[in-house]
């Protein structure tokens, strides 16, 4: 999508990535990606914990 819309505007030599990656790094921040990646960390290493005795 990022491509055709660069060939569209005439700007064929940027890179995707150079207008892509800052969308999606809004998009992280805006869904609240840290809390996200931190809570499935955390859940994922409690599980893996044995039981108190």
């Amino acid at each position: 999508v990022v491509s055709s819309l660069l060939m569209a505007m005439g700007m064929m030599m940027m890179p995707p990535v150079t207008v892509s990656l800052p969308f999606k790094l809004i998009f992280f921040v805006l869904v609240d990606g840290w809390r996200l990646v931190a809570g499935s960390l955390i859940q994922s290493f409690a599980a893996s914990l044995p039981p108190p005795h």
